[in-house]
């Protein structure tokens, strides 16, 4: 009676999503007596959703040799599919290859057609997108969801149009490729998909938004899989889709939750070596953003030790600390390393940044040229952004502050859309920069103010410091000495007799700086003079 008992609320836990109930309900059922078939599928599935591999999988081989023993082929050749397909997922590439090739000699055996041989498609698409062959990978997904369509099985839709998404993205075919994306994740969400697809597609669709910088399909997607995610807080969430939220967080501006986000991945082999390298990544971005450089430095070699990649985030570190010749040995060795134009893309716009710090204006327009290749092909509106402001940056350090005007407002319009409040402050400095050369250095102040304020409520403290660095450069000669003047604690009086200026000369001057300092009044500016080393000859360290 017990049995029965644990074993009909385990089904409607199931039903429910409740995964651990559904696991231990099951599994107290099968330690009583071994459950039939559908019923072990049913724990197997709650072990998966609970990111028990270790229970899953012997689950799975129950399941097969149970099937392939009442003479269900069809069966044990889908649950052995499954058992190598996660396999390969989990890098055990020859026992996949075996229970693929196991699946496939069953299909042999059968006199009819199956759903299956449109699953065994799947691994040979990912095959096929290894081997950079991205054309026949089109093809042969595009064949798996017409198996899975005659067959009425959504989730071999679903998995196989985000494969061939994946493929026309890597072939230029973006618009394409997104369209397959969307197409997947709302097959994804029909009736009769499971919860386990439903959450490879999410993941892996929001990677490969993100593969080419589409961050505003990546948003609207990850809003989706969270909600989903909520309705069933007994999942033991992917990391890989935590850290992809993480990555939508920060370009938000939710640094502390993506911190937070971070935080909340398992650790140790459970973890796995990528989500652990991306998630240190993350964390080392963040940490070099608010200046906490040691910090950055533990995350980025964490990264290392993971088998990550550390750049460009090392280099732009590197930079932040003076130490040149690392910040460019670093960005050089990391494009001679990768061919593929979307990781260089990756790189080039740190490349160019650290370039023409670096006093090298050559490398830097190639660097640019070839970045602006890139954004021309795959045409997503952030690639497009990072290529026109390092146009910018390359016109502004030539003298056509026009022309890095444009380019700026161009990049800052899509970050602005986006709601990436960081990086649009940055681009706000460079516009800033742009209208100064031009003589506005009303519209420079207001700008710089504009950014100011982003970067104190994030905590971007380096990039406080680059402002606090150029203030001077705000203030003509004849200021410079009036604020010090005032700093020294005379009147506007006396600093017009010692200057041989007019009384209303020496007020406006005091009103300009008021204003290019963003101070409200005449003490404010003497303190922030002090504070920040405007007086005295020369600036403070710090």
């Amino acid at each position: 009676m017990e049995r029965t008992a644990n074993l009909e609320a385990g089904r409607a836990a199931v039903v429910e999503r409740r995964w651990q109930n559904a696991f231990d309900l099951l599994a107290a059922a099968d330690a009583e007596k071994p459950l039939e078939i559908d019923d072990l599928e049913l724990l197997g599935r709650s072990a998966q959703m609970l990111g028990r591999d270790e229970v899953a999988l012997p689950l799975l081989i129950r399941g097969y040799e149970m099937a392939r023993a009442s003479g269900d082929l069809d069966r044990a050749a889908l649950l052995a599919f499954w058992h190598g397909y996660r396999l390969a997922s989990l890098g055990q590439v020859a026992q996949a290859g075996a229970w693929l090739a196991r699946s496939e000699e069953l299909l042999q055996k059968l006199d009819r057609d199956s759903v299956v041989r449109g699953y065994l498609n799947l691994p040979r698409v990912r095959a096929s997108l290894a081997a950079q062959d991205f054309a026949r990978a089109a093809t042969l997904a595009r064949e798996a969801c017409a198996i899975g369509t005659r067959f009425g099985n959504t989730d071999l839709c679903a998995l196989a149009a985000e494969l061939e998404g994946r493929a026309l993205l890597l072939m230029g075919e973006v618009q394409r490729g997104l369209s397959r994306f969307d197409e997947a994740m709302l097959t994804a969400t029909e009736k009769g998909s499971t919860e386990l697809v439903r959450g490879l597609v999410y993941c892996s669709v929001i990677a490969g938004c993100q593969m080419v910088f589409a961050v505003d399909h990546a948003r609207e997607w990850t809003a989706v899989l969270g909600k989903w995610s909520d309705t069933q807080p007994q999942m033991a969430f992917s990391g890989t889709c935590r850290v992809h939220r993480a990555e939508i967080m920060q370009i938000g501006g939710a640094w502390k939750d993506a911190l937070a986000e971070i935080e909340k991945l398992p650790i140790g082999p459970r973890a796995g070596g990528i989500n652990a390298a991306a998630a240190a990544y993350q964390e080392g971005e963040i940490h070099r953003a608010r200046g906490e450089y040691a910090d950055a430095e533990s995350a980025y070699v964490r990264v290392a030790e993971a088998g990550g990649d550390t750049q460009p985030g090392l280099a732009l570190l590197r930079l932040s600390q003076g130490r040149i010749e690392d910040a460019t040995g670093g960005i050089r060795r990391v494009l001679a390393a990768n061919t593929s134009p979307l990781r260089r893309a990756r790189y080039l716009p740190a490349a160019v940044e650290i370039l023409l710090a670096t006093a090298k204006p050559e490398e830097a327009t190639e660097a640019c040229k070839e970045l602006a290749a890139i954004a021309a092909s795959y045409a997503t509106p952030v690639l497009q952004a990072v290529a026109a402001h390092a146009e910018g940056a390359i016109a502004l350090k030539e003298g056509d502050a026009g022309k890095a005007l444009s380019c700026f407002n161009a990049a800052y319009a899509t970050w602005h859309r986006l709601e990436a409040p960081y990086l649009a402050a940055r681009i706000r400095v460079d516009i800033a920069d742009a209208y100064a050369a031009l003589g506005d250095a009303d519209g420079s102040r207001l700008e710089r103010e504009a950014a100011r304020k982003v970067f104190t409520a994030l905590g971007a403290q380096p990039a406080l410091d680059a402002l606090t660095d150029n203030a001077p450069e705000l203030l003509s000669r004849r200021e410079r000495q009036v604020l010090e003047m005032a700093a020294a604690g005379l009147t506007n009086k006396q600093i017009a007799a010692s200057l041989k200026l007019s009384r209303r000369t020496v007020d406006r001057h005091m009103s300009n700086i008021l204003n290019k300092l963003a101070v409200p009044s005449r003490a404010a500016a003497t303190a922030y003079a002090y504070e920040h080393g405007l007086v005295g000859g020369q600036r403070q360290a710090g």
